[in-house]
């Protein structure tokens, strides 16, 4: 079993939920008392979201990049990035580490294709849904992405950080992202990403009249998948299925010997 690096708290709700998915997944695989081999970093949500907010995505990834290297330095052989959000800087992190990243989009759009869907509506955070780095990396799949009308995203944006990120949820907010999914099955949506891990506390299979796909266990399953040697790294962009580059490798076996 490969060791997985969890980068988390952001925020530590989901991370919680990673962790136990994680391990659960693994236990439900092998079966008996086994769990997840993983090591956690979860960061101080406080400063990364100061420097979302003031738009500072190199410094906050650079942040990210020196506690992914401090969990390859505890033994992770793969990076899983607990956030959709902060999957803007994602490539610095794949370029800066020498083990592999699980892209959470490609888990996903992965996961879309293969359920036969190329149109889906997509939630998650303001940044996630109106900037371009996560709906073009699930285009550049085939897919055809929508999201919410700008009120829309802006309610669906306060919810997440004015309540899910503190663990609030209430009944209210669970029928305004009803609301707001209707609207984009309306528009032609096929399926429904839950885009951001805290949605996943307050909207299930359930809340959708689409198929949906909830981005934290699609990416449990597949990091758990790569871990267990079950299956590789889901395809990204081109179907190219992402291996660590070879001048990492030779740097990784230098390291050792």
């Amino acid at each position: 079993m490969k060791t997985i690096g969890l980068l988390g708290g952001m925020s530590w709700e989901s991370s919680a939920e990673y962790y136990r998915l994680l391990n659960e997944s693994v236990r439900d695989t092998l079966g008996g008392f086994h769990s997840a081999r993983c090591v956690l970093y979860s960061v101080d949500f406080a400063e990364i979201e100061r420097m979302q907010a003031e738009e500072r995505w190199e410094d906050a990834g650079q942040a990210l990049l020196a506690a992914g290297t401090a969990l390859r330095r505890a033994g992770a052989e793969v990076l899983v990035l607990c956030t959709n959000t902060m999957h803007k800087v994602a490539d610095l992190l794949a370029e800066g580490l020498d083990i592999p990243l699980l892209h959470l989009a490609d888990a996903c759009a992965d996961s879309i294709i293969r359920a036969g869907l190329r149109r889906v509506g997509l939630l998650g955070t303001g940044f996630t849904m109106a900037q371009p780095f996560y709906r073009d990396r699930l285009a550049a799949h085939g897919l055809e992405v929508l999201v919410p009308e700008p009120e829309d995203r802006e309610r669906v944006h306060r919810i997440i950080y004015q309540e899910l990120v503190l663990g609030v949820v209430t009944e209210e907010s669970r029928q305004a992202y009803r609301e707001v999914m209707a609207r984009l099955v309306a528009a032609g949506a096929q399926g429904m990403i839950y885009g951001c891990t805290e949605i996943e506390l307050l909207v299930g299979p359930q809340d959708s009249p689409v198929p949906t796909f909830p981005t934290t266990r699609l990416h449990v399953e597949a990091a758990a998948g790569y871990a267990l040697g079950r299956a590789p790294l889901p395809p990204a962009p081109g179907g190219r299925v992402i291996s660590v580059p070879v001048w990492k490798r030779a740097t990784r076996s230098a390291r050792r010997g």
